[in-house]
């Protein structure tokens, strides 16, 4: 009896598992979720230069004789005129020096004077033979000489004139007095700078570009230009001067960039900032942690039809946002942001859209 129960049993359980292996396959795994966020274009213009308003034109005025500076009649930021009286020298000494050549000229026209009428005076003996030859001609050298004299003279005194109106400081057009150098008791050379001015009919915009910037700004078809205290004034530019060499303190490259047609509202001195217009390539726009290198050169990974597929890139630069792509991706992709090292080509993922940060809470 026991023997039967135990022989009912085992029938039983290889009927089970005969059951069991007659059942269906376990169900296969689900694919991968990966997050993924759509390829956007790039901001045009991301490159912001800020400087300031600067005349092309900037000039040290300075005196073109020596002395002491008896008055300055401009401050920093005096608008002048042609021809307008900025500083003087102490006139003393320039008007002693213009006396002492007026008298040298009176000296050398009466010495002309009595020379010439000796000359005349010899050539009518000479023709009545009542001199030689001889004589006439030491007369006729002697007059010679007066009158390079009297030249000498007449030149020395003009001179001395205009030395003397070189004691009155002065400008040849319109300008902004910028700086001031020498101040009123200063001693100064002839040559030495005492103010500086601009001319203000045009206008540029000095700034400093970092040598990683260079070829955006040589590439950028337009520059925009905009004010710093009223940034609804909107302006346009173009680059007139790049340095070719770096400054060996800061390292970047000094740039000058002319306003085209800027309003009366922008003064010498302003802070602006310059904007660069797009390069007119497509550029688009991933996070840092999409783009991958596999020894292959950098690419990314991208959801299409359910599977990885792998892109290869160019990039054009990182930043605080993001990599930018100057090609091998299509804008709209959907772009894996998220450990696409660890997929292969081919690989079947469920793609679950990355929430923007301006969206997390």
């Amino acid at each position: 009896m026991y023997t039967t129960v135990r022989l009912i049993l085992l029938l039983l359980s290889m009927l089970g598992l005969l059951a069991a292996c007659r059942g269906e396959a376990p169900p296969p795994p689900k694919a991968r979720v990966v997050l993924v966020r759509p390829a956007a274009e790039a901001a045009a213009g991301s490159a912001v230069f800020t400087g300031d308003v600067r005349a092309r034109h900037e000039v040290d005025l300075a005196f073109r004789v020596g002395g002491k500076i008896a008055a300055r009649l401009v401050d920093t930021g005096s608008e002048i005129k042609a021809g307008q009286a900025l500083a003087r020298l102490d006139p003393n000494d320039l008007e002693l020096a213009a006396a002492a050549a007026r008298a040298q000229l009176d000296a050398a026209e009466s010495d002309y004077a009595t020379a010439l009428n000796e000359r005349e005076r010899y050539a009518a003996l000479l023709a009545r033979k009542f001199v030689s030859q001889t004589a006439f001609d030491a007369k006729d050298n002697a007059f010679n000489s007066a009158r390079a004299r009297l030249e000498q003279a007449r030149s020395q005194s003009r001179m001395s004139g205009n030395q003397a109106a070189y004691g009155t400081l002065s400008s040849e057009f319109p300008a902004v007095v910028t700086a001031i150098l020498a101040d009123a008791g200063q001693v100064v050379g002839s040559g030495q700078p005492v103010l500086r001015v601009a001319r203000p009919e045009e206008k540029e915009l000095a700034i400093s570009v970092p040598e990683g910037r260079l070829s955006e700004l040589k590439a950028a078809k337009k520059f925009h230009v905009k004010l710093w205290a009223d940034p609804r004034i909107a302006m346009t530019g173009e680059l007139r001067e790049l340095s070719p060499a770096a400054d060996p303190t800061t390292r970047t490259y000094a740039a000058r960039i002319r306003i085209l047609a800027p309003p009366p509202e922008v003064r010498l001195g302003m802070t602006a900032r310059v904007t660069l217009d797009d390069t007119g390539e497509s550029a688009l726009q991933v996070p840092l942690s999409a783009v991958i290198d596999l020894g292959q050169g950098p690419l990314v990974r991208v959801v299409k039809d359910g599977k990885v597929v792998s892109r290869p890139v160019r990039v054009d630069r990182f930043g605080e946002e993001g990599v930018t792509l100057s090609g091998g991706l299509q804008a709209g992709e959907q772009v894996i942001v998220s450990g696409a090292g660890q997929l292969v080509d081919g690989q079947e993922v469920e793609a679950s859209p990355l929430t923007p940060p301006d969206r997390q809470r």
